[in-house]
């Protein structure tokens, strides 16, 4: 599969700009794997969550609010951080891993990389404002 990787961005499609997550989500599970080789079961769910929150979510979500993503991705990213759920409260029960969610605070990768995305944008926008301003731009 041909694609350019730019600043951890993997382009798949230069004319309509698709680019894939894939590498994201094998690194996600690549840190969670080795969080859980290294404190096994001995740790306590909220340390693993905060761990994975801290060390393996910027890896799934680096650079994923500058490039706009199909509804599929962003639900393949959801998915993905269900999965280490799944693994980590040993239940494929949907339900028990929305309530855990809830009781222990966490967001979906979606509404995580939204929040990302709207700072972004206002970001750029102040930024193309003050160049307009300048006349630099």
């Amino acid at each position: 599969m041909g694609y350019l990787r730019y600043l951890g961005i993997h382009i798949v499609q230069s004319r309509h700009f698709i680019s894939s997550t894939d590498n994201h989500k094998k690194s996600f599970s690549r840190s969670v794997n080795a969080i859980f080789g290294k404190v096994g079961r001995i740790a306590t769910d909220e340390v693993i969550l905060q761990l994975v929150f801290s060390k393996c979510t910027p890896v799934l979500l680096y650079g994923l609010e500058s490039v706009s993503l199909t509804l599929s991705d962003v639900r393949s990213l959801d998915f993905t951080f269900n999965r280490f759920m799944i693994k980590l409260f040993i239940t494929a029960d949907m339900n028990i891993i929305k309530d855990c969610q809830a009781y222990f605070g966490t967001q979906l990768p979606s509404e995580i990389l939204s929040k990302r995305r709207s700072k972004f944008l206002e970001q750029y926008s102040n930024l193309t404002k003050l160049l307009s301003a300048l006349s630099l731009l």
